[in-house]
């Protein structure tokens, strides 16, 4: 059928063919339950997955997918659109993602990471109050002895940015640590709140590997990944498995001046070229630990299914309770971010929802989680029974799919009801 778009801004977008049916870009995974037995209807299922079929129609994302988990059961997981083939400008062969796809999660990699964390102090290895030159000595350098571990998960530490870095020195891990070892910090006492794109995730993977002499991805390898039976979920892929990831994609209203300029202060470079390394074989192949970890949409639900409940998935033990009760507990009252320009709330590791509105929709303050490059979304919310996981492979910053993502998050809060409990 010949690919149309109702989107009538489409024109001046960098966005997708919308085909008129979307009928066989569509997998429905087998493990969806009957909503009732989770206290929904069939129309609250379709009425959410109405809107993720609109926010498609935008043409913003070649592929998404989704998976709801309510009370630890599977409402949604589903997935639309293709892996490759159907990008601006793509000319491969089109391929359609399935619930299996593998995306990169971006900065939704550093609520795991966060959580690996929390797990060397359960493990009695770490004190996060502790400086961070207590574990790396090499940090010190340049005013920043004092800075602690929970500084830096909390995004205070005063090194929020790379300043224009050359983009292959992310292949170069110790470049990139000497890089950070000389930075000198814009403050030294933790009251500057300045989100750390990149930086703290080279921080944090550093002392888990000075911590346990193992790398961070074989820590999370050993302590989530095989336990929780996880095919994906882990930093980069194998070279065998680069080929199914979701293929990454600038979409939306072009970037231009100021927001161009706004998105290299985070990154360190332009969005486009951000967008073409994550595509780069090199960069699955590489440990980062704020930004590629891979996972599918159901791989995230499950893991912050595991957090709901509090650290135990299928009988087994990932976390100590206390342990995620420190990870999620709010480190300071909703505040001005200097980096993303935003009111932000944050825990030792998480992005927290508000209310009346936040990141994970409506009346959602005791949510958790992490957003990926502006459009992957990862969270529980204890209120409601509910983990979610959105992941695109579309990268727009500004454009028409907004009101449509807005609609969404609105329909998954209003949809799945909070839970009274005595």
């Amino acid at each position: 059928m010949m690919a149309v778009s109702l989107n009538p801004l489409a024109r001046i977008e960098h966005n997708i063919d919308v085909p008129d049916s979307l009928r066989g870009l569509v997998r429905i995974a087998d493990n969806e339950v009957n909503p009732e037995w989770l206290g929904l209807t069939e129309r609250d299922r379709d009425r959410i997955w109405g809107a993720v079929e609109a926010l498609y129609r935008t043409g913003a994302y070649p592929a998404l997918s989704i998976c709801i988990r309510r009370h630890g059961e599977i409402l949604l997981n589903r997935s639309i659109g293709h892996v490759r083939g159907n990008g601006p400008g793509d000319r491969d062969t089109k391929v359609v993602a399935t619930p299996d796809t593998p995306y990169c999660l971006f900065s939704a990699s550093k609520a795991i990471t966060a959580m690996l964390v929390h797990l060397l102090e359960e493990q009695g290895r770490i004190n996060q109050l502790n400086p961070v030159s207590y574990y790396i000595p090499e940090f010190a350098a340049n005013g920043k002895k004092r800075i602690t571990v929970q500084q830096i998960l909390a995004h205070r530490a005063g090194i929020a940015s790379f300043d224009n870095i050359d983009p292959e020195m992310l292949f170069d891990h110790h470049a990139i640590m000497n890089l950070i070892y000389s930075a000198k910090p814009t403050n030294l006492h933790g009251r500057e709140l300045a989100y750390h794109a990149l930086t703290g995730g080279y921080v944090l993977g550093e002392l888990v590997q000075r911590v346990t002499g193992a790398s961070i991805k074989e820590y999370l390898r050993e302590n989530v990944q095989v336990p929780m039976g996880f095919r994906n979920f882990n930093y980069g892929v194998p070279d065998d498995v680069y080929p199914e990831v979701a293929r990454n994609y600038l979409t939306g209203f072009p970037v231009v001046f100021p927001v161009k300029q706004f998105i290299r202060r985070i990154l360190g470079a332009d969005l486009q070229t951000a967008i073409d390394l994550s595509n780069d074989p090199r960069f699955y192949q590489q440990i980062i630990p704020a930004g590629n970890i891979t996972a599918t949409a159901e791989e995230c639900s499950r893991f912050f299914q595991c957090l709901l409940n509090g650290g135990e998935y299928d009988g087994k033990r990932i976390f100590q309770p206390v342990t995620i009760e420190r990870a999620v507990r709010e480190v300071s009252a909703t505040q001005f971010d200097s980096t993303l320009l935003a009111p932000m709330r944050y825990s030792a590791g998480m992005m927290l929802g508000n209310y009346p509105i936040g990141l994970f929709g409506p009346a959602t303050p005791s949510a958790y989680g992490h957003i990926g490059l502006t459009n992957n979304f990862c969270w529980a919310d204890p209120e409601r029974m509910i983990a979610v996981s959105l992941l695109t492979s579309g990268n727009p910053v500004l454009g028409s799919h907004i009101p449509r993502l807005a609609m969404l998050l609105t329909a998954i809060s209003r949809r799945c009801k909070k839970v009274f409990r005595a």
